[in-house]
């Protein structure tokens, strides 16, 4: 069993996950989700994924990998759902991904596998691997959807407390999208694989569990006692107060 219970926030689309040839695991093909249920529970938990680009041209270009915040719309116009991106116009690499395929993943971590061997040392984990064509989105309805998301994403229920974002805010900051048709999971999750003479021989072996747990809300210096309560749930949702 998972070392972390999935909670599901979003819905999913129903029916297999259907990797292409760019998507196929090549190793440990026994890890590969089936199910697009699985792909939509890591992507409504995961918190920053990464994306994968490549920059220049010519003898100039090579890659790059950003951290970025991320939201999805399972009944966007993108193939398979839309899956949007963060992103400031000012960044450097934003004219490097328009209109071009890119590569984005997200991972969360379950345990730490400690085995009898180095070599059968492991993580249990959940990983994505989304490929697909960027498309910057221009649409005011549709940034607006999904700067509501991004935010909600982080603190459910947050962008509807919030004033509308500013003429200059909105100049400011760019809306990626993928489409989730072309996409893979892989996970792990349970005990080290030791080999049977490592197992006779003895020695301590298991999973340390790992998983992300809120402190409790810090107001800054303007704010009032009371935490409001979508960041209160969110805390709640996370861990906070638990032992």
């Amino acid at each position: 069993m998972p070392t972390q219970t999935t909670k599901m926030t979003q819905a999913s689309h129903a029916g297999p996950l259907s990797p292409t040839a760019r998507t196929t695991l090549t190793r440990s093909r026994d890890r590969a989700a089936t199910d697009r249920a699985e792909l939509d529970a890591l992507l409504a938990e995961v918190l920053v994924a990464h994306l994968g680009i490549t920059v220049g041209e010519g003898e100039d270009a090579h890659p790059v990998v950003l951290p970025v915040a991320i939201a999805v719309d399972h009944d966007g116009p993108d193939e398979g759902g839309s899956l949007y991106l963060h992103a400031s116009v000012a960044a450097g690499w934003i004219s490097s991904v328009r209109g071009r395929t890119v590569c984005l993943t997200a991972t969360l971590l379950d345990g730490l596998v400690a085995a009898r061997s180095g070599f059968h040392h492991s993580m249990n984990y959940r990983s994505a691997v989304v490929i697909g064509r960027c498309r910057v989105v221009a649409d005011a309805d549709e940034r607006a959807r999904a700067l509501d998301r991004v935010v909600d994403h982080m603190v459910p229920g947050r962008s509807a407390t919030l004033r509308p974002p500013t003429r200059k805010e909105l100049a400011a900051t760019a809306v990626l999208a993928l489409p989730l048709a072309e996409a893979s999971v892989k996970r792990r999750a349970g005990e080290p694989k030791d080999d049977p003479h490592d197992v006779e021989a003895g020695g301590w072996a298991g999973v340390v569990p790992l998983r992300t747990v809120a402190g409790a809300p810090e107001p800054d210096a303007w704010s009032p006692a009371e935490v409001p309560p979508d960041v209160a749930a969110r805390a709640a949702a996370l861990g906070h107060g638990q032992g």
